[in-house]
């Protein structure tokens, strides 16, 4: 991914006041890959990341647009199709819609009372 300035990937913030994390899009059984293909981004550690409304590891629907996010940059990236991506992380994130939207159009930031826990 080509966005490694160092500020939250959600809200902006340059982690002063709140520590900015690594967070791997595809984590568990590939979050070695993430690393290895640049598929992370940083988020503010208390508010993006962990414990906020709209937080990656607290909101399900934030998670879901970090996935369809990262495999269209992936796609992009390395040329892949669908069938590319799958092989390499397991499952596909996108809809026909969104398969077929630029990267740069693709991850939206969401409003919080859209947000519910897992």
């Amino acid at each position: 991914m080509e966005r490694r300035q160092r500020c939250c990937f959600l809200c902006g913030a340059n982690g002063s006041g709140d520590p900015l994390d690594k967070h791997h899009i595809f984590g568990g059984a590939y979050r070695n890959k993430s690393e290895k293909l640049g598929m992370y981004v940083y988020l503010c550690h208390s508010k993006c990341h962990i414990f906020g409304a709209k937080a990656a590891h607290s909101c399900r629907k934030t998670m879901d647009e970090l996935h369809r996010y990262g495999q269209k940059t992936a796609m992009e990236k390395y040329g892949w199709d669908i069938a590319d991506f799958i092989r390499e992380f397991g499952r596909n994130y996108l809809d026909e819609e969104t398969a077929e939207t630029p990267v740069a159009n693709t991850f939206q930031i969401l409003e919080e009372e859209s947000c519910g826990n897992w």
